[in-house]
């Protein structure tokens, strides 16, 4: 992504449909901030300082008071603290808010809270060598993970991992981990920070404050009478006056951030390379290139080689979290409304519409299930348009009229939505895990729609149809599964009986007989006795389906494996998604069995083949 001027075209990319999008990376001491009108075009950049402002409502209308004046619906902010759940609460400055109450004070749709460096690191991907500077040698391996970290009123660590899709951000503290000094006089650093903290991490020593303490420490260590200074005015006394006490704090400083570094990167195996953001040594990059930070980076014992072949860089370009953030922040928007190529269609052709046809494609973008089940005047009346214009709006985009647009739009929304997993913890919000199981459910279900092996389950439909009676085993969380095939399947007027104590299940298949069919259902496919069973009732002459995961021991031993290859955390959530999937097979199977009878009674034998397949073979 790339940043626009202010002074470039504002038509030079299409302006978002539902008005600009405020992007801001909140930290201890400064507040920064811009409108993104369209994707990577920022405009009325900003910086507030914290201090001035009670809290964080009165500091969002300052910024807004004087650079807004037009409606905003969606907002993501960079927070330097940790994200979880709902309540913010600021590590390095006494501010705390409900994300919710914000959103709803402010009169939003969306607000998305992330922590900074997750920013920072989302933003990695998209930096030129323009907006970086290398120091030292290395040369960064395509699709690797990459590392971050920064000073400044604190000490922000994550990383960047490359996936076939995208790309997944580290939710790091790695800021806290223990300080570990290399030498005796960062030693007598650590000795120094004991007087103040029984715990000195890395955000003591290597920050703002942290430099200030090296040097009182270092001044106290050289026996030198130093008076107050900030970390500022040390980075100034060392570059322009050349003052050795604070020259000593910097190298020290370079330094030891260095050690930080190198310990990220063997780590995370970081060999897309260390990024340097922060506050600090942006400011001090051209000094920073030639200070002693590469020599410790590559100062490793045995594994020295290895960091040398990883490069460094200093993050150079203004505002890179609020690149960050706007990816961040266009993902979730794009997974929340089923964003697509004939939704971007629409958004590039809105400027070039009538007024009239703008106000139905706004309504297209802003409401797009509403547009698929609404009739065509009800359209045009949430529109404020005749019913002609919605149909020029469709003969606009190449469609003949509107049922047409709906059909392609109908599929495209379907098929678009991404498939992701949000862990649900135990801080979160009854919102936050609401929105999460139901996310996490239909992610999967997609999944495994796009996966599904249908000649397997057209085997099984034609099992199932045929059999003389059709017995189901399960144990456990299976169990509810079998009971609804049994349900089911009685229906079809075909014998059917579940099973779910594990003592029956071999004593059952044992009395199986040719053309009977078991369906044994476990998520793990590992059970003894249900492997017995299923040997028992192979040896009888009956056919197994089993519904399980593809490479488990009881899918090698059925005639027909319908797989199942969702994972989960068993240990602490039961198997929720697994048992859905479960039961959608049984519901898939069912409607098999019901329309293949109907095509026999209607001696229609072609109307039997692939009845549930979703896709074109």
């Amino acid at each position: 992504m790339s940043i626009v001027p202010d002074n470039e075209h504002k038509n030079s990319r299409a302006s978002y449909a539902d008005g600009p999008r405020l992007l801001a990376d909140i930290g201890a001491t400064h507040a920064r901030f811009a409108l993104e009108t369209a994707p990577g075009v920022l405009r009325q950049t900003a910086v507030l300082r914290c201090d001035d402002y009670g809290g964080i409502v009165p500091l969002l209308n300052a910024y807004l008071d004087e650079h807004g004046g037009e409606r905003i619906a969606h907002a993501a902010f960079a927070m330097a603290n940790p994200i979880s759940g709902d309540l913010v609460r600021m590590t390095n400055r006494d501010w705390q808010f409900s994300t919710d109450e914000v959103r709803r004070t402010m009169g939003w749709s969306t607000l998305l809270i992330v922590n900074d460096f997750t920013a920072l690191a989302m933003a990695l991907p998209g930096l030129q060598a323009s907006d970086v500077l290398q120091v030292g040698g290395g040369k960064p391996a395509p699709h690797a993970v990459a590392g971050v970290l920064g000073a400044g009123t604190g000490l922000g660590v994550s990383g960047v991992i490359p996936t076939a899709d995208g790309f997944i951000t580290l939710g790091s503290e790695g800021g806290h981990v223990n300080f570990a000094p290399a030498d005796e006089r960062e030693f007598a650093i650590l000795q120094y920070a004991w007087r103040e903290w029984p715990h000195v991490s890395n955000e003591r020593i290597l920050s703002g404050p942290g430099m200030e303490l090296v040097y009182r420490a270092l001044a106290e260590r050289n026996g030198v009478d130093a008076p107050a200074r900030t970390a500022a005015e040390i980075v100034a006394c060392a570059l322009d006056d050349q003052d050795a006490l604070c020259l000593e704090v910097l190298e020290c400083f370079a330094g030891m951030l260095g050690g930080a570094a190198a310990n990220l990167a063997v780590t995370l195996g970081a060999f897309g390379g260390i990024f340097i953001g922060g506050g600090i040594v942006p400011r001090i990059a051209q000094w920073f290139a030639t200070s002693p930070f590469r020599a410790r980076f590559e100062a490793k014992g045995r594994f020295s080689d290895y960091l040398a072949a990883i490069p460094t860089y200093v993050i150079m370009t203004p505002n890179p979290a609020l690149r960050g953030v706007s990816t961040i922040l266009s993902e979730h928007l794009r997974g929340r409304s089923g964003a697509n190529t004939l939704m971007e269609r629409v958004q590039h052709l809105q400027h070039e519409l009538s007024p009239a046809e703008q106000r139905v494609a706004a309504l297209v973008l802003e409401h797009p299930r509403k547009v698929l089940s609404e009739p065509i005047a009800e359209i045009a009346r949430l529109a404020d348009v005749s019913q002609p214009t919605v149909i020029r709006f469709c003969r606009s985009l190449g469609f003949q009229g509107l049922a047409e647009f709906k059909l392609k739009f109908a599929g495209s929304l379907t098929g678009s939505i991404p498939v992701r997993h949000s862990q649900v913890r135990m801080s979160d919000s009854t919102h936050d895990l609401s929105a999460k199981v139901i996310d996490n459910t239909v992610s999967a279900i997609l999944k495994f729609r796009d996966g599904l092996d249908v000649h397997a389950i057209d085997r099984a439909i034609e099992m199932l149809r045929r059999a003389n009676k059709v017995e189901f085993y399960a144990m456990g969380n299976a169990r509810v599964v079998a009971l609804d095939g049994q349900h089911k399947f009685f229906r079809f007027r075909i014998p059917t009986t579940a099973h779910g104590d594990a003592h029956l299940f071999q004593l059952a298949a044992e009395l199986l007989k040719p053309n009977d069919v078991v369906v044994a259902i476990s998520t793990a496919g590992q059970a003894p006795e249900l492997l017995a069973a299923v040997d028992a009732a192979r040896q009888a002459g009956a056919s197994v389906i089993a519904i399980t995961s593809s490479k488990s021991a009881l899918a090698k031993k059925a005639n027909v494996c319908l797989a199942v290859d969702h994972t989960e955390d068993s240990t602490t959530f039961l198997s929720m998604i697994s048992r859905i999937l479960q039961l959608l097979l049984i519901d898939i199977m069912a409607v098999g069995i019901s329309l293949g009878a109907q095509a026999e009674q209607d001696g229609d034998i072609e109307k039997r083949k692939l009845l549930i397949s979703h896709l074109d073979v």
